[in-house]
């Protein structure tokens, strides 16, 4: 949720990285954010449960990589 909101926001999503158990917004902004991203008009539970999965898996992957660290950000701007 924390990057989708910041996405939405238009927040520099580069420098960003996930703050466990910071709490933000509501859970009924929490629930319309991840129904406005999934790409379904009328998500089922399960839907949204293999969307956060997924979306959560790929956002660790990229929080792990080299490529995404802050040493490259800086040497190679854009990239």
């Amino acid at each position: 949720y924390q990057y989708l909101k910041g996405y939405k926001e238009r927040k520099d999503l580069d420098c960003f990285s996930f703050v466990s158990g910071s709490v933000q917004g509501t859970e009924q902004e929490c629930l319309d954010c991840l129904m406005e991203f999934c790409g379904r008009y009328d998500p089922s539970w399960t839907e949204l449960s293999n969307f956060t999965h997924f979306l959560n898996f790929q956002l660790m992957k990229c929080e792990e990589s080299v490529f995404c660290s802050q040493l490259v950000l800086q040497e190679f701007r854009g990239f």
